[in-house]
């Protein structure tokens, strides 16, 4: 969209609907016509914890019209550049519909709706709900070529199974590592008492992924940790809020103290963006009751539109 502070509308932040950054709505999935399409996924019937991450994409998208003062884009001057110009397009395509106590039609769901996006050629954007999302996500991505993970998060999450189920919170990185087109996974700010045993983390390194704690990557620096992914790998980024400390993001039901701060991950996301090319994302466990001050879903947001800033600058979109 053009600059409008001189035309039209004012539209300040807290006029108007909250979709994801103000950006237009398709309520219709096969008609999706964008770079990017962002989808709510309000589940969160997979915590073994505090509930509540089924308000994220509603506090994320309100949070978001922070960014949405008018500007033709975003000038950053510490990069000398200006990040979502009108040229990139971006959508929102409402949420997908959860059923109450029905994870598998409620993950069903969500897997239809990225694959309505990916068969539009959109980038999808998916806003959680709590980290079983991502297994539906990445169901999506079957027959669309190989894909590496890269997960920021305090937990493992790679249960195979508890109490028979296979498909809560702390399983996904496991569903994912299983499938055939994800050739490896890079699990970053693993920490702390964590979702997955010993066993786990032996099972996990032996499928092939590469995991860093928090403070085994402030040693790397951001471009060393992404230059451990592999040269060439299409990256689909999975982004569990608890992966920063709670201190800047208490909004999250299960909290982990040590986590990462701003900066950190905005370093690595750009330079995902700059040597990969990335396929989608999601941002989960944003659970806003536990944070009155707001400030969880603002930084989700900001985190969110600025790595969609980084990839189509890599992209080239000026």
């Amino acid at each position: 969209m053009a600059n409008t502070y001189d035309t039209g509308r004012l539209n300040l932040p807290f006029v108007g609907i909250a979709t994801f950054g103000k950006r237009p709505y398709v309520e219709d999935w096969s008609k999706i016509d964008a770079d990017v399409a962002v989808m709510g996924a309000p589940f969160d019937f997979g915590t073994q914890f505090r509930a509540g991450a089924r308000f994220g994409p509603r506090s994320v998208r309100e949070a978001s019209t922070l960014f949405s003062f008018g500007h033709a884009g975003a000038y950053d001057h510490e990069d000398d550049c200006t990040y979502l110009p009108a040229a990139v397009r971006i959508v929102d395509i409402g949420d997908a519909d959860i059923i109450h106590t029905d994870t598998t039609r409620s993950h069903d769901n969500i897997r239809q709706g990225v694959q309505a996006m990916l068969a539009a050629g959109a980038l999808p954007v998916v806003i959680g709900g709590d980290h079983s999302v991502n297994i539906p996500c990445i169901q999506a991505f079957e027959g669309h070529g190989d894909i590496h993970i890269f997960q920021i998060d305090a937990h493992l999450d790679f249960v195979d199974e508890r109490h028979g189920v296979k498909v809560g919170h702390g399983s996904p990185m496991r569903r994912a590592a299983e499938k055939p087109y994800v050739t490896g996974l890079t699990q970053v700010g693993i920490r702390n008492v964590s979702s997955t045993s010993r066993e786990g983390y032996d099972a996990a390194r032996a499928m092939g992924t590469d995991i860093l704690s928090v403070r085994q990557a402030r040693v790397l620096g951001a471009e060393a940790v992404v230059a451990r992914i592999p040269k060439g790998a299409r990256v689909y980024v999975t982004l569990d809020i608890d992966g920063f400390c709670p201190s800047i993001a208490p909004g999250t039901g299960t909290p982990s103290h040590g986590g990462f701060l701003y900066y950190e991950v905005l370093e690595m996301l750009q330079a995902i963006a700059k040597n990969h090319e990335v396929v989608g994302m999601d941002l989960v466990e944003v659970a806003p009751d536990y944070d009155p001050t707001q400030s969880t879903s603002i930084l989700a947001a900001q985190i969110l539109l600025n790595f969609l800033g980084f990839v189509f600058h890599a992209r080239g979109v000026k």
